[in-house]
């Protein structure tokens, strides 16, 4: 039973309804009203005490919740956790590879690249600027230094439609969650600012956006990626300040936003003065279609990085950011790390300069692009959604088959992969459908053998359904 009447009054409190719920709570364990371990009333009893839709209590829940107040535990009830809440993040959205556990199978939960000869690039790189090191390196790395290094940037992305764009409009950063993180720190403003993704998407965003004390709302997306009417839906009912996307390669379902879903989007947003976060790290390297960036370079921040085409290792990222917010974003960075290390952007200068980058780039993509022909050479057969030049597919399963229970069967047989649900939000909707990344590290036949078993469990579902 419900331990407490707690029936807070709303009407004190401005906006959504949903967020007025949420400081109610955040005040009345505050105050001890509502002392830890105490149950709360079901979200039915508690909706229909206070007049609210069930759908408002349940947000609320799931953001205190989130934060530390709440804890849910499934079959009893839901609970306060604390009179404080947690401080930080509570999960890891990279999941680092066990030596031990991984032995024998093949990991296909992240793309990984095969190795094309990036360790012998990097030795030779750094060997040749081992004999530049000057008292320079005694100071804290600046912005103003890595002006060679942004110049090189703009060279690498020349492949891309992106506008105008020069050295002043990059920022630098560890990679392209460093840069997303940069993002919402320039960005998001007010106690509960609302950021949209798309229904399936990088992880990265929801924790950027905790990080940042933002609701993420997921928006419905289609064949052609995000749906405009729920985007523009969304900005009449919620007034987002940012929007993160992936036009060339949504991850995990491979679409291809085409060109005129794309002026469709920029023009939402334009119309509701949100801006946009054009995620890029996985497109590659060459499309003449115009990106959010080209279409709308006053709102648009492009993020890329060289982890998913070079190495993981290097951590270079770079921002590049609407016309004008050049500065806004390279002091944002200068606040956050004051710039990158000089042993990481003297490498990666020398990379970019020499064109040996450019070299390990293709290498990268051609070692991929044979390991992709051996997948969709075997699973091909099955509803297989996947792009040329990207490091993995989108597999919609046949009828007898749950995302989880496949998974758990796939990794008995010795192949890790991704089950959609861990690219969803919470009580998000998820499709019966599995992510498979390339796992580069592996040699073309090893994929094949991991693709046939994976076959062989598609072609002989479970009897019995399993959650």
């Amino acid at each position: 039973m419900t331990d407490t009447k707690w029936q807070p009054d709303l009407t004190q409190y401005d906006g959504p309804k949903y967020l007025a719920l949420v400081r109610a709570l955040r005040e009345s364990i505050k105050v001890g009203t509502l002392p830890p371990g105490i149950k709360l009333p079901t979200v039915r009893d508690l909706a229909w005490q206070i007049k609210v839709t069930p759908g408002t209590v349940s947000r609320a829940y799931q953001l205190a919740t989130q934060e530390g107040l709440l804890a849910a535990t499934v079959g009893r009830g839901t609970f306060v956790a604390s009179v404080t809440p947690r401080f930080g993040p509570t999960q890891s959205f990279y999941t680092e590879r066990d030596p031990a556990q991984i032995t024998g199978r093949i990991d296909m939960r992240s793309p990984r690249m095969p190795d094309v000869g990036q360790g012998a690039a990097f030795n030779a790189a750094l060997a040749a600027i081992s004999g530049q090191v000057a008292t320079d390196w005694l100071e804290y790395p600046s912005q103003r230094g890595e002006a060679a290094l942004r110049a090189e940037v703009v060279k690498w992305v020349t492949g891309r439609v992106l506008g105008e764009v020069t050295a002043d409009d990059v920022a630098l950063t560890y990679g392209g969650q460093s840069a997303i993180n940069l993002v919402f720190q320039c960005c998001l403003r007010g106690d509960r600012p609302i950021v949209l993704i798309e229904d399936l998407a990088y992880a990265g965003f929801r924790h950027a956006a905790r990080l940042s004390r933002a609701e993420v709302l997921g928006l419905e997306i289609d064949g052609e990626g995000l749906r405009p009417d729920a985007l523009e839906a969304a900005c009449r009912r919620h007034s987002p300040q940012v929007l993160c996307l992936t036009t060339e390669a949504q991850n995990p379902t491979t679409v291809l936003m085409p060109e005129p879903r794309r002026r469709e989007i920029a023009e939402i947003a334009r119309a509701y003065e949100v801006q946009i976060v054009e995620d890029d790290c996985y497109s590659i390297a060459h499309s003449n279609i115009p990106s959010l960036r080209a279409l709308a370079p006053e709102r648009t921040w492009y993020v890329g990085s060289l982890s998913k085409s070079v190495s993981a290792a290097l951590r270079l990222g770079y921002l590049i950011c609407p016309d004008g917010m050049g500065q806004a974003g390279r002091l944002t960075a200068q606040h956050s790390f004051f710039a990158l290390a000089r042993p990481i952007s003297d490498l990666c200068h020398r990379l970019l300069s020499t064109g040996e980058a450019d070299e390990l780039r293709h290498k990268v993509q051609l070692g991929l692009a044979d390991r992709l022909e051996a997948m969709v050479g075997i699973l091909g057969k099955y509803d297989l959604c996947w792009q040329a030049g990207l490091p993995f597919v989108w597999l919609r399963l046949p009828s007898g088959w749950r995302a989880s229970s496949f998974t758990r069967m796939a990794e008995a047989a010795d192949v890790l992969i991704r089950s959609a649900d861990e690219f969803a939000l919470i009580h998000g909707r998820a499709p019966n459908a599995v992510r498979l990344a390339i796992a580069g590290d592996h040699s073309r036949a090893e994929v094949e053998a991991a693709c046939h078993r994976l076959a062989r469990l598609l072609d002989s579902p479970p009897a019995e359904l399993s959650v």
